[in-house]
This record gives C-alpha cells, structure tokens and sequence, in this order.
C-alpha cells in the first residue's frame, strides 16, 4: 500500500534534491488522499530527467518500475538490460520471462506485484552498476520502496542485496532467510533470491529458488496478504 507517512519526507527530499521551485510545486497540492496516490507519478516526473551520472547520457530510456503501486510484493533487480532499455519496462527480456513464469508458480503475475531496480538506467554493456552509480542513486531506491510500502521485499541477485542489506553477505548465504529492516518509513519483511539472469547461466540452482519462492508464498499466508 502507498506510505502516508512518506509523503512529507518526500517533500522535504525533493526540495533538497530538486530546489524551491518543485517543492513549491508538489506542496501546492493539499496533504490528503490525492496527493498519496499521486505521489508514485510525482516522483517519477521528478527523477526521470536525472543527468547526476553518465548513466543518464547514454541511456535510450528511463526504466522506472511497473506493477501495482499498493502491491504487498515488491521486487528489486539490479539495473535495466539492452531490452529494457529500448522498452522502459524493467525485466521484459530473457529474465523478464523466466521471472514471469517464476511468480507464476506461486500464483502471481505482474499486475499483482511492483517491480524495479536498484538502478533504472541501463550500464553501458550491461555491466554491473559501479559502487559510485549505486551509492548514487541509493535515495531513490529508498524513497521508491518507501511509496511501495511493501509488506515483503525480495532482493533478486547480490547488487540488490548488498546495496540494501550490505557488502558483508553473499547471496549463496544470506538466499532463503528472513529479515525485518526499516527503508525510511518502510519496514518491509525482507528476502533475498538469485536473479533470474544468473539462473539462466545456473540452471541447476533453480531448486533453491523455488525454496524462495514457496516461502514467500507462506508468508504471505501468514501475514494474510
């Protein structure tokens, strides 16, 4: 469900990161129901145009999030592939489709869950975010899993795991287990998988995946999402 409780931190960020003109502009609309549901779509405008990166220069399009904005499940990849960046749409290519038939297996689909990334501008080649465009972009992933407000978390792959949980875990350790973390006013139930591109070259660890996936699925029993 979208976060109440974000919508003056946004504020106060967004006049700090974009200046008066656009905090005068956002605050302009009144603190109620409106501006909650609207608030997705405002930080967007406000972040889609970002030059603070080269990231920004080279890019064909901004690749934001798609899926339901009140999903109970928000999932977070690295960055956008060569197919994404031509589409806008994260995970639309090879790993877009084992994903799809991934949340199909517990009986979900892209309409009932939000899905981003740690960076929403393609590395050039493909290449793995550096420490420096992550670091960069890390308020925004925050503030992005704050609107969300998700009930669960699920970190797809080691950059998103390290970026939000730390660089002292690895993924073959930390995949499988539960935590509780507060994101700004979020407080998601976090886990941790592999990336649907490293199954693709790793076919052999989809058994552990599917552990992920079946565990996902009872908590959301538990929490009767």
């Amino acid at each position: 469900m979208i976060n109440n409780n974000f919508i003056n931190k946004y504020l106060r960020q967004t006049q700090d990161i974009y200046g008066d003109k656009l905090f005068l502009k956002i605050n302009k609309v009144s603190n109620d129901a409106n501006i909650v549901e609207n608030s997705l779509d405002e930080f967007y405008h406000s972040i889609n145009m970002c030059q603070k990166c080269q990231l920004g220069n080279s890019r064909k399009n901004f690749v934001f999030g798609i899926g339901d904005k009140n999903a109970d499940l928000l999932l977070v990849g690295e960055a956008p592939g060569e197919k994404e960046d031509l589409e806008g749409v994260p995970f639309v290519g090879r790993a877009g489709k084992l994903l799809d038939k991934m949340l199909a297996s517990i009986k979900l689909d892209r309409t009932k869950v939000y899905i981003s990334n740690v960076v929403n501008y393609r590395p050039p080649e493909n290449r793995r975010p550096t420490e420096e465009e992550i670091e960069r972009y890390l308020p925004y992933l925050k503030s992005h899993i704050e609107i969300i407000d998700p009930e669960i978390l699920l970190l797809l792959g080691s950059t998103a795991l390290n970026t939000l949980i730390g660089n002292d875990v690895v993924i073959s350790k930390a995949r499988g287990k539960w935590i509780q973390k507060e994101i700004g006013a979020a407080k998601p139930w976090i886990i941790a998988s592999f990336h649907p591109a490293f199954l693709m070259r790793q076919p052999e660890q989809k058994k552990l995946a599917w552990i992920d996936l079946k565990m996902i699925r009872d908590k959301s029993k538990i929490l009767k999402l």
